[in-house]
């Protein structure tokens, strides 16, 4: 038995390494990815450090308020702040000149609005205080909107991000003016800049803790979301290779002839499973370094790996199986190499988008979370979540792991049930 498996083995190892094509996708493919989309993502984690939004301004105003107002979103940190070019009367215009990809108008009277508006409620919260001032005057009304114009190809998340920051800097322009309004009215003498600054800037900050089971504070970044992720892909993409494989010898008559031998094509079975799990494993370690020792010379983040790496080992292995099982099982059901191909690639695309490999599984709805809890991907997505960014032991991923194993077992019984359908065993 073990002599007719090792032969068997050889033979898959051999009929592998002529799949050039299948190795290519198995390897190169998922190596390119990886480096693109962290790369990517990583100036998206950046965008309020390194890389700021380009921002331009169309100040039509000449009071202090709306030179308040720039300064207020230059020190926002989001922003790349920009003046409007002379000669330019269209903001819409001179955006493209500039690579802007937001554009803000402040308008003639912004000053004055704001003057306006801060000695209206200077003068009520004075004679609520008790002390001159007529609450009786006519409400100065609001001040003139911003205008606030962005690219299309911003995503509505940013442009919330950038509403807020552009609300929250407006909002210090208005203290600041009723703050030093209302001082006045009280003292008759203009409010001393540092007392100014210790009003405004006496802040709460807020600190960002990350969640992990380990009690680390370190703040995941692009390389640990999605490392994991195009390694889970990889594996599934041995479909390529393995599925064509099986479809080849069922096609040609070697399940048939294995009839006629003095072994059973349990022994062919478990060979395959051997050697492309042997494939998925070699696939991990080789995103896993690339992740590890190179991106760092490239200037993307290190992979930072979890603390278990038994855990590790044990959740690689059962997603190559899961992989390896579900390519067969493709290969069985399918007549043709192009159908196991076709379908294969597909079908994997699906089961990413699904698992939350390309959309973030919190953010699904309906039929589509319900989904993703029969996806193969998504239980080996959280399993190595909670290793590389929650920083959990393996008794944290037995929840995720149970569920693949089940998983996996389905797809072998689903093979069982197509190959003695097909007589082929």
């Amino acid at each position: 038995m073990i002599y007719k498996l090792w032969a068997t083995m050889q033979k898959d190892v051999r009929v592998l390494l002529r799949d050039k094509v299948g190795i290519a996708l198995m390897f190169v493919m998922p190596i390119i990815l990886v480096v693109v989309v962290t790369s990517i993502q990583n100036s998206t984690f950046q965008l309020v450090g390194k890389n700021k939004l380009p921002i331009l301004v169309q100040n039509r105003d000449t009071g202090k308020s709306s030179a308040q107002m720039i300064k207020a979103i230059t020190e926002v940190g989001m922003f790349k702040v920009s003046q409007m070019p002379k000669g330019e009367t269209n903001i819409t215009d001179a955006m493209p000149h500039t690579d802007a990809m937001l554009g803000i108008v402040i308008p003639a009277n912004f000053s004055a609005k704001i003057a306006a508006k801060s000695k209206s409620v200077s003068d009520k919260a004075m004679a609520s205080f008790g002390l001159a001032g007529d609450s009786t005057k006519k409400d100065a009304g609001d001040v003139d909107p911003l205008t606030l114009y962005y690219n299309p190809v911003l995503q509505e998340s940013i442009r919330l991000s950038v509403k807020g920051a552009l609300q929250s800097a407006l909002q210090m322009v208005e203290s600041r003016e009723t703050l030093r309004t209302l001082y006045f009215s009280i003292n008759e003498k203009q409010l001393p800049e540092k007392l100014e600054n210790d009003m405004l800037n006496n802040r709460t900050p807020v600190n960002e803790v990350p969640v992990s089971k380990d009690g680390t504070k370190s703040t995941p970044n692009a390389t640990q979301h999605n490392v994991p992720a195009w390694t889970i892909f990889a594996m599934f993409f041995v479909i390529m290779s393995l599925g064509g494989s099986v479809v080849k010898e069922k096609v040609s008559g070697s399940y048939i002839r294995l009839k006629t031998l003095p072994t059973s094509y349990h022994v062919a079975l478990i060979s395959k499973q051997v050697v492309y799990l042997g494939v998925t494993m070699l696939q991990a370690a080789v995103i896993f370094s690339i992740g590890i020792w190179l991106f760092p010379y490239i200037g993307l983040p290190a992979l930072n790996p979890p603390s278990d790496l038994l855990a590790l080992v044990l959740t690689t292995v059962i997603c190559g199986w899961c992989a390896v099982s579900y390519s067969i099982c493709v290969g069985v059901y399918s007549d043709t190499q192009e159908q196991s191909n076709g379908f294969g690639a597909v079908s994997i695309v699906i089961l990413a988008c699904v698992g939350g490999l390309m959309v973030p599984s919190f953010a699904m709805q309906g039929a589509f979370k319900t989904a993703a809890d029969i996806s193969p991907m998504h239980w080996c997505l959280q399993a190595y979540y909670t290793l590389f960014l929650e920083g959990g032991k393996l008794k944290d991923i037995l929840n995720n792991l149970v569920p693949l194993f089940l998983i996996t077992l389905v797809i072998q019984f689903v093979t069982y049930l197509g190959l003695k359908r097909k007589n082929l065993i």
